[in-house]
């Protein structure tokens, strides 16, 4: 009698458990709402929330920085344990007034030439000191030596984002080599 009584309270008490075990990602997105100083979706702030379907450990301090000076991205860390997330930054870079005038006054600039095209079998590579991880795609769209797009992996999975690199290449954000 005890037995069956114990199993159910086990099985109802683990789901509670095991949801606990994991880095809310809501804590996560207002945490950068906080860093950037702007909403999400807004000029400043991230471009979209944090993956809720990620299942990243939890972090009793997570930290947060740039991922560049141009701060197109924030980079959640974690020490213990190690895990890091990049959260793209909405950015519209707003023209001086005097470069207005010289923008209007000047010929319009060539757009640069894609090096993928869209349909292209292409190489998404990722990378940090000490491994290297590469995984055939196939481009979605067009795009230039550094340009962003999206890339097709797994036809049972949404795209992933990727970075031109050279014709046949892409890498990862935040693992350009």
């Amino acid at each position: 009698m005890i037995r069956p009584i114990l199993t159910t309270l086990l099985l109802t008490a683990a789901p509670a458990v095991a949801a606990q075990s994991f880095q809310s990602t809501a804590q996560l997105d207002e945490a950068v709402v906080q860093f950037t100083g702007a909403s999400i979706g807004r000029d400043g702030g991230a471009q979209m929330p944090v993956d809720p379907r990620l299942k990243l450990a939890k972090c009793a301090m997570p930290q947060f920085g740039w991922l560049s000076e141009r701060q197109d991205a924030v980079v959640i860390s974690c020490m213990a344990p190690a895990w890091k997330v990049y959260v793209p930054v909405r950015r519209s870079v707003p023209i001086a007034p005097q470069r207005a005038a010289a923008a209007v006054a000047a010929a319009p600039a060539a757009k640069p030439e894609p090096v993928i095209r869209r349909g292209d079998p292409i190489m998404v590579e990722a990378g940090a000191d000490g491994f290297s991880i590469t995984r055939d795609g196939v481009a979605m769209s067009d795009a230039p030596v550094g340009g962003r797009l999206m890339v097709k992996v797994d036809p049972a999975k949404p795209p992933i984002q990727a970075i031109a690199m050279e014709s046949g290449r892409a890498a990862l954000p935040g693992f350009g080599r």
